[in-house]
C-alpha cells in the first residue's frame, strides 16, 4: 500500500501488538510513546494517518491534536480508555477524524485506519482524466474546489480537514436539502461503517467555529432537530 502509519501511546503492548498487525497489512508504521515525540515525528514524516492515545505523559493527546492541527490535517484516530466521554467530544471538535475505546478489536481499528485512508487518497488523487479541469461547486459566498480540496468563505481560505470538507461538500451539492447524520456519514466515511452520531455533531460545530472565525455572522449550516443538517445559502 505505501501508507505510513503513525502510531502514539505509551503502552508498550500496544505499540508492539499494534504495529505488528498493521505491518501485516503493508503499512510502514512509526511509533511513539509519548505525544511530545510523536508531533515531532508527525510532522518531520509524511504521514498517511495517525493512531494517538489521549492519556499520555509529557503532553497528552489532546494537546498533541491541539499542537498538530495548527500545521496539518493529517486524519486522526483517538484511542481512549476512559468511560467519561468529555474527551472523546473534545478531542472530536479539535479535528480528531475518529474515536475507538479501550479494549479495541484489531480487526475494528484496522477497517477504520482503511476507510479514513481510502478516504483520504480519494479525495486528494485526481483522476487523469479529470486533471485539466477543477470539480468547483459555488454556493453565493462559498466556493469548494472538490479537486484542489479548496474552501472559500467570501474570498477568504477556510482550512478543513478531509472529514470537514467531505461533510460540508455533500451539505452544499443540493442545497436546502436536509441531510440526515447517517448520510453526512456516508459522505465522508463511505458505507457500512458504523459512526457514532456524536462524532457527526462534533464535526459540524467545528466547520461552524472555523467559518465563524472568518466571518463572525456565518450562520448557513442549519440543524433541523431530530432530523439532520441543511446547508442555506448566504
Amino acid at each position: 500500500m505505501g501508507n505510513k502509519i503513525a502510531l502514539i501511546d505509551d503502552d508498550q503492548n500496544i505499540l508492539t501488538s499494534v504495529s505488528m498487525l498493521l505491518e501485516e497489512e503493508g503499512y510502514e508504521v512509526l511509533t511513539y510513546n509519548d505525544g511530545f515525540s510523536g508531533l515531532q515525528g508527525v510532522l518531520k514524516e509524511q504521514v498517511s494517518l495517525v493512531v494517538l492515545d489521549i492519556k499520555m505523559p509529557r503532553m497528552d493527546g489532546l494537546e498533541t491534536l491541539q499542537e498538530l492541527r495548527k500545521k496539518s490535517n493529517v486524519p486522526v484516530i483517538f484511542l481512549t480508555s476512559k468511560e467519561d466521554e468529555i474527551d472523546e467530544l473534545c478531542g472530536l471538535r479539535m479535528g480528531a477524524d475518529d474515536y475507538i475505546k479501550k479494549p479495541f478489536s484489531p480487526n475494528l481499528l484496522i477497517a477504520r485506519i482503511k476507510v479514513l485512508i481510502r478516504r483520504t487518497d480519494s479525495a486528494l488523487t485526481k483522476d487523469p482524466e479529470e486533471q485539466q479541469e477543477d470539480v468547483v461547486l459555488k454556493r453565493g459566498a462559498l466556493e469548494m474546489n472538490k479537486t484542489r480540496h479548496l474552501c472559500l468563505w467570501k474570498n477568504q481560505p477556510v482550512d478543513l480537514t478531509i472529514t470537514e470538507f467531505l461533510m460540508l461538500y455533500s451539505l452544499i451539492e443540493k442545497t436546502g436539502i436536509v441531510k440526515t447524520r447517517d448520510q453526512l456519514i456516508d459522505s465522508a466515511y463511505g458505507t457500512n461503517v458504523y459512526i457514532d452520531d456524536r462524532t457527526v455533531d462534533s464535526h459540524i460545530k467545528r466547520l461552524r467555529k472555523k467559518f465563524k472565525d472568518v466571518d463572525k455572522d456565518f450562520s448557513c449550516i442549519e440543524t433541523l432537530y431530530g432530523v439532520g443538517y441543511r446547508y442555506r445559502e448566504g
